[in-house]
């Protein structure tokens, strides 16, 4: 019975130790790549921002002509209840005018955490734009907030008052049809873009009048 309960040990110490292994190779992998991975998320960041601020027509213009916009990165914070918020904000400026931004932001979603990136007009009264950067939501429903024909009705809309999501067909403007089947996805996005938006219009509104 010895060998036998030794033979148990043995083999516990060998599956923890190739268990300690490969989380080290693992560990090692993702600090060699971390900063390329990083680098990579934000070139996404910047090569979508112009067309979600412009327009894809506007962008692919000022592309056309080998004058890109002067896009200015910044992050703003703002103070909640408990905690701070940080907002990654593209300004994009054509000629020194000001266009819109391009808004960088989180939140929960159905089955994680969802990154998405939206555009507003100068005034801020509008919503120009959607991206949806991360998402790990359902296949074949709540993933489908990352096709275009959804994201299709974030496209030039009022950013107030906030954004409604309904089940059925959209009557007026700043309603959102939800997806079906996947109206808590379909209410995360939209959640997560009227929370940036009501957080940053006073920091906004006060960068220009500086």
């Amino acid at each position: 019975m010895d060998w036998i309960r030794e033979n148990k040990i043995m083999q516990a110490w060998l599956v923890l130790t190739i268990a300690l292994f490969f989380g080290a190779m693992l560990a090692g992998v993702q600090i060699k790549l971390g900063p390329t991975i990083e680098k990579n998320r934000r070139n996404e960041t910047l090569e979508k921002v112009p067309a979600l601020v412009l327009g894809k027509e506007g962008a692919d213009k000022m592309a056309a002509e080998n004058r890109p916009p002067l896009i200015t990165p910044s992050t703003i914070t703002v103070d909640k209840i408990g905690r701070k918020v940080y907002y990654n904000v593209y300004a994009v400026r054509d000629k020194g005018e000001l266009k819109g931004y391009g808004i960088k932001t989180n939140g929960q979603g159905y089955a994680d955490r969802i990154e998405l990136l939206f555009g507003l007009n100068p005034t801020l009264d509008k919503i120009t734009g959607l991206f949806i950067l991360e998402q790990k939501e359902t296949p074949g429903l709540g993933n489908k907030i990352v096709t275009d024909e959804w994201r299709s009705q974030f496209v030039d809309i009022p950013s107030f008052p906030a954004l409604k999501v309904i089940k059925g067909k959209a009557s007026t403007s700043g309603e959102i049809e939800a997806i079906t089947g996947a109206t808590i996805s379909s209410r995360a996005v939209t959640d997560i873009i009227n929370s940036a938006v009501s957080d940053l219009h006073q920091p906004l509104m006060n960068a220009k009048d500086n």
